[in-house]
């Protein structure tokens, strides 16, 4: 059975969420459908690609990746579909999927074109993903497309002293997650202590392993499971109690 996960900002209050899985199932009845999420924030490709990208390796080869966020129709609007370790991704050629990968080779992505039609993400989905479990090859679903929408992600600022990073996203915990990945963290540590300041709120200093390494109510920070470094509350809300906000800077000074 063919896994197929869908991931847009449609929400759960509105048909557009049921209406796509209904056109999915009803040409490709036997796929099973995963819901990653429908509550990306509208229109933010950059939190869809978080998501993705911390959650597609964990699905099987030959899962079939739906993402429709910031699908807003236009003269020349387009959808992609990309192929990626045995993986096949459909998105809208928004810039999400020069976040996710910035090595897609040209025979490793095709062009979807919709219906002029509104919601045609629907319809667009619900093909590639019948031709997809049909057995049919990947290159016949459309032909070779023009270069992506490029979308850079901001990248922390580096010196041999410092890294200044931003918050990229606040989870349902409220945790505050900063784009300062463990790899970089610790080659520019090099053994040194560290002291992390952020707003106006007196710096972190430690580590913690997990989040009870500290009292309740009290802040630290950690590496979490997708190697960021976050920002959190022992059972507290960190973004809320210590005023953190998405793009607010995160600087940490080495000594």
């Amino acid at each position: 059975m063919t896994l197929v996960t869908l991931t847009t900002d449609f929400g759960n209050n509105d048909f557009y969420a049921p209406a796509l899985k209904g056109a999915v199932l009803r040409v490709a009845p036997k796929v099973q459908l995963v819901d990653l999420t429908h509550h990306i924030r509208p229109y933010d490709i950059v939190q869809a690609a978080f998501v993705l990208e911390n959650a597609w390796r964990e699905f099987p080869e030959g899962t079939i990746h739906c993402i429709g966020v910031n699908c807003v129709y236009g003269e020349g609007y387009r959808f992609v579909a990309a192929r990626r370790s045995g993986h096949f991704f459909i998105a809208p050629d928004n810039g999400l999927l020069s976040l996710l990968f910035n090595d897609l080779s040209q025979a490793d992505m095709r062009n979807v074109m919709p219906l002029n039609e509104h919601f045609a993400v629907k319809n667009v989905f619900a093909k590639s993903v019948a031709h997809l479990v049909s057995g049919a090859a990947f290159e016949e679903l459309g032909e070779h497309p023009a270069p992506l929408m490029q979308r850079f992600s901001i990248q922390p600022v580096i010196t041999k002293t410092r890294i200044r990073g931003t918050v990229i996203h606040i989870d349902h915990f409220d945790n505050a997650v900063v784009n300062i990945h463990r790899d970089v963290f610790e080659k520019q540590q090099n053994g040194r202590t560290f002291s992390l300041f952020f707003r106006r709120n007196d710096p972190l200093t430690r580590l913690s392993n997990d989040y009870c390494d500290v009292a309740p109510g009290e802040p630290l920070c950690l590496f979490n499971s997708a190697g960021y470094l976050e920002i959190s509350i022992n059972m507290g809300r960190a973004s809320t109690l210590l005023n953190l906000k998405l793009d607010d800077v995160v600087e940490v000074l080495f000594g």
